[in-house]
């Protein structure tokens, strides 16, 4: 039971933010998505979830240096993928309009 006590945090600190890499590859898989795809709720979720989580990761010690990388790569890759569906919901148009006024 003492060593099940001493192993259990080293496995969690290694293996759950190791897996966690999926869901940053997965994001990244989808930036060849076009934008209309993108979920607002998913990705804010992500960004949000990666930039409170880094903010975790540093504060615990041991510091956590898997579990900082991952949450800034989510964080990042939500970021990128939110700024995709703004620009294509908000943006687009824009140019559309102003392409019809000089044509």
């Amino acid at each position: 039971l003492l060593l099940l006590h001493q192993l259990l945090p080293t496995l969690f600190h290694f293996w759950a933010p190791t897996f966690k890499w999926g869901i940053s590859i997965a994001n990244i898989a989808d930036f060849a998505k076009p934008p209309e795809k993108i979920s607002y709720p998913q990705q804010v979720a992500v960004a949000c979830t990666g930039i409170i989580w880094s903010r975790y990761s540093m504060v615990i010690t041991p510091k956590n240096w898997n579990l900082f990388s991952v949450n800034v790569a989510m964080a990042g890759t939500g970021l990128y993928q939110l700024s995709r569906k703004i620009r294509k919901d908000y943006f687009e148009d824009e140019k559309e309009v102003a392409a019809s006024l000089e044509g």
